[in-house]
């Protein structure tokens, strides 16, 4: 079978690779974080191996360290993880057809893969992209949350470093590109302004839920010609 690396140009490579490199220090905060809040060690890998999801995974430990109980944490990384279900759909023609590698593609997706794979038009190499992004991002978060638990044990002031900044400024770098479309761009300035009128009033996680009304816009059909130019002139 043909490596997936062998259809994808460096260039592509190389942004996977940042991306991780991105990821990992969020991953590594994640483990300081859990355990210098007072969580075992064997709680963030065990997350980060069965759960694989950044945000989830912040959300769920940010309740149950500010007194929440497991369920409450559970609920919350659900609310926030719920995103994952339309991108499922826009990526399902790369998961392949057997159902283990729908679970794997399933448990390895996330927002950069995702958004890696959109960004390129050939099914082969939105599949190639997909999986090379994906298995790359779960060694590397699983890795460096590993790194973060351990030095967690050690380290006081988390929160000074200021690493989870990296998380949301790789998702502004991919979506950047995609914005020179105009659709797309109406499309997510009304979610992002959704989001952002209603964090102050929902649970965290339901903003980025209700963000997805900006694909109404984004569903919109292009508009026609005028109907004068399609009537055939006179013989």
């Amino acid at each position: 079978m043909r490596s997936f690396w062998r259809t994808l140009d460096r260039g592509t490579l190389r942004d996977i690779a940042l991306v991780c490199l991105a990821d990992m220090l969020v991953g590594a905060s994640f483990g300081a974080i859990a355990v210098s809040g007072g969580l075992p060690l064997w709680v963030p890998v065990a997350m980060s191996l069965l759960v694989f999801a950044g945000g989830a995974q912040f959300a769920a430990v940010g309740v149950v360290l500010a007194g929440g109980g497991p369920a409450a944490g559970v609920v919350a990384g659900l609310v926030l993880n719920a995103r994952l279900l339309p991108f499922g759909f826009a990526v399902a023609d790369v998961l392949g057809d057997r159902w283990w590698t729908r679970l794997l593609g399933a448990h390895v997706m996330t927002d950069e893969s995702v958004a890696f794979a959109l960004r390129q038009r050939d099914r082969r190499r939105r599949h190639d992209v997909f999986w090379t992004c994906g298995l790359a991002l779960f060694a590397a978060w699983n890795v460096a949350v590993v790194l973060g638990a351990l030095a967690g044990e050690v380290i006081g002031d988390t929160g000074a470093l200021g690493l989870d900044a990296a998380f949301p400024a790789v998702l502004l770098a991919l979506v950047l590109p995609s914005l020179t479309d105009p659709g797309t761009r109406n499309a997510a300035l009304l979610g992002a302004v959704v989001a952002v009128a209603t964090t102050p009033f929902l649970p965290a996680g339901l903003p980025v839920l209700l963000s997805l009304a900006g694909l109404v816009l984004a569903a919109r059909p292009p508009a026609t010609a005028a109907k004068t130019d399609s009537i055939p002139e006179s013989p």
